[in-house]
């Protein structure tokens, strides 16, 4: 269900950090903004303030986001 409604452009979010209801979306847009680590982030957002188990899930999600950001940049300038 979820690839028909990213088919149709609608593209739902994932919820990252439980405890505070941090989404993917809302660290994207961090790492958009400058953000490029895990604290540059969690100086924005909650997350991994809690118990701390969305953290590896949070830095992974930083770090490609960070590399997909960097080629795009390389591309534009290609």
């Amino acid at each position: 269900m979820g690839c028909r409604y990213r088919r149709q452009g609608i593209g739902l979010a994932m919820y990252i950090c439980l405890c505070h209801g941090i989404t993917d979306r809302q660290i994207r847009r961090a790492v958009e903004q400058g953000c490029s680590s895990l604290g540059d982030v969690q100086q924005q957002l909650p997350v991994g303030g809690c118990c701390g188990r969305c953290e590896p899930a949070a830095r992974e999600l930083i770090r490609e986001h960070a590399t997909q950001a960097v080629a795009r940049t390389e591309a534009a300038f290609a």
